[in-house]
């Protein structure tokens, strides 16, 4: 049954309807979800405990790779638990402060990832570019500092948007045809004018995402010319290896971004929405195994911890 208005200007609760028009098919869809996300949380449990017990990993690279599986974390966790009993519990109902929370840390740590990748990829670039002066440029307090300046970042871009829709009246159609509470799919619900919300929006988007991707981009030019100066083809390739992970890391979430933004109103919106629920939980999901499989200290001691080898 659809929710009655409110007396306020702001409804008691949202409807997410989960992934239409595969409703015979949303219970079985479930599944691969619920196994992904337990992958993440293992694998992100996994890189956490081992970076935190071994005092040899206390360096910025890892540092930062706990902070990426923290966010990784909180993302996943936001969403997957409720789309899962939407798909196999229908329960449909968000209520009004839970879905604006919600938005809230997708947003918010979804910046806060953008600017990890960021950070990540200046520590590839001091560690390949200036190696002798890696430790003295990036030391413990530098790292911790960054990882604050990200997230109060998030923090203050972000907060706007959950404020500005608080304040806003909403129509009597409280669907939400989607996993989640998402920005602009409540800001469709809203009866009122949002060029403001919308323009805010793309403001966070330029200067956050357009910003990191710009660094980012600078970083690995700059890496891969100091690389392809290096005169062993063995040091060639271990530098390339460094960075694949974070390569990796930064373009799969990219490329579902893309696919699902630029894509979406020639696509089905049942796979429309497929992709949005894919883009936070995947990385969540393979961020663990890319720089458990690359990086040689969390591959030993996850094999030491699981065959009880030494590395």
């Amino acid at each position: 049954m659809p929710p009655s208005r409110n007396t306020s200007s702001h409804p008691a609760f949202f409807i997410l309807l989960g992934i239409p028009g595969l409703e015979n098919t949303q219970f079985w869809i479930a599944f691969p979800s619920c196994v992904m996300y337990v992958m993440a949380i293992v694998g992100i449990i996994t890189i956490l405990h081992i970076i935190q017990t071994d005092h040899n990993l206390h360096e910025p690279m890892y540092l930062f790779l706990g902070m990426l599986a923290i966010t990784d974390l909180v993302l996943s966790s936001s969403t997957q638990p409720k789309m899962l009993a939407i798909l196999w519990f229908h329960v449909h109902e968000i209520e009004y402060h839970a879905c604006l929370i919600q938005m809230f840390f997708i947003h918010t740590f979804s910046s806060v990832e953008s600017g990890v990748l960021m950070a990540m990829a200046l520590d590839r670039y001091v560690a390949i570019c200036f190696p002798l002066r890696h430790s003295s440029i990036l030391t413990t307090s530098v790292v911790v500092k960054l990882g604050a300046v990200v997230m109060v970042r998030g923090l203050l871009w972000v907060s706007p948007f959950c404020f500005m829709i608080s304040r806003m009246p909403f129509c009597p159609n409280m669907v939400i045809p989607q996993s989640y509470c998402e920005h602009m799919a409540v800001l469709k619900l809203v009866c009122a004018d949002t060029r403001i919300n919308r323009g805010y929006g793309l403001f966070v988007v330029f200067s956050v995402v357009g910003f990191d991707m710009m660094v980012i981009g600078i970083s690995y030019v700059m890496i891969l010319r100091a690389v392809l100066q290096l005169p062993s083809g063995e040091a060639r390739f271990k530098a390339f290896g460094t960075c694949a992970s974070h390569i990796l890391a930064l373009y799969i979430p990219a490329l579902f971004t893309f696919l699902t933004h630029r894509f979406g109103h020639q696509v089905p919106q049942m796979v429309h929405i497929m992709f949005a629920n894919v883009y936070l939980l995947v990385p969540s999901m393979l961020n663990p195994i890319i720089y458990g499989v690359r990086t040689k200290q969390i591959r030993d001691r996850v094999i030491q911890g699981c065959c009880g080898k030494d590395s």
